[in-house]
């Protein structure tokens, strides 16, 4: 079993601390749009460094410690985001509202997919929890923004929005980690490597298949030093615990 008096305290905190950058997010583009907009691309960039290091250097080779096969979850992670991801994109259709429904789904699962992640990295350990969750509570931010702007796009009201943005993008992160927390605490240490592995896979392929290009891809100056920075913190925070 896990030690709830630490472990849930943690996945707790940061599960409704994303719920709140969320929030953030969708507020600043209501009230700041012009400089949300301009903001979401640094907060893509420096998630995204944390997140494609972090897998790579920490949460992969826990779990292929805790199990060998671990490596094959890691990429089953992956290819269920680049699938999954493949059958939103066909059903979308921006000529209707259907493109803000399906898209809204999309993100709704992303956001429940993170809860889960929080779940099972704090589950390993503090510190690789910590650097994962970091990394996807300030993309937190990018994706209030966008959600917002999805629902903008499909045609609602402006408070209709915001309501919507809410339910399916903040709300959704601590529902998947308060449901997955308990399933996660009956799990052997092996059967914990395979599904860390699996998150793995699921953290690279956000990284790296979707903050940094769509960051990237809008040119912004200094995009690369917060990347950089992101990829950066996740070094220092590793290398200072594996050295001590």
């Amino acid at each position: 079993m896990l030690d709830t008096s630490g472990t849930f305290i943690w996945i707790a905190g940061f599960a409704m601390l994303a719920a709140i950058v969320n929030a953030l997010g969708i507020f600043a583009i209501v009230k700041y749009r012009k400089w949300a907009e301009k903001s979401k691309t640094y907060f893509m960039c420096f998630a995204a460094g944390l997140l494609i290091s972090t897998p790579l250097m920490l949460a992969l080779p826990q779990a292929l410690q805790k199990n060998p096969y671990a490596g094959f979850m890691a990429a089953a992670g992956f290819l269920f985001m680049v699938f999954s991801n493949k059958i939103i994109r066909y059903h979308a259709s921006r000529d209707s509202v259907a493109f803000g429904i399906v898209v809204a789904e999309g993100i709704g699962i992303h956001s429940f997919v993170d809860g889960v992640i929080y779940a099972v990295t704090f589950s390993v350990s503090i510190l690789t929890g910590f650097l994962s969750a970091t990394g996807l509570v300030v993309h937190e931010f990018a994706e209030g923004v966008i959600t917002y702007l999805v629902f903008m796009e499909a045609g609602v009201s402006k408070k209709t929005a915001i309501f919507y943005a809410l339910l399916i993008a903040s709300f959704t992160t601590p529902l998947g980690a308060f449901l997955a927390y308990p399933f996660i605490g009956e799990l052997s240490q092996s059967g914990l490597g395979l599904m860390l592995g699996f998150m793995a896979g699921v953290l690279i392929y956000i990284s790296a298949s979707h903050l940094l290009p769509q960051a990237i891809g809008e040119k912004k100056s200094h995009s690369i030093t917060a990347f950089l920075s992101g990829v950066g913190l996740a070094v220092f925070i590793v290398l200072s615990r594996l050295l001590t």
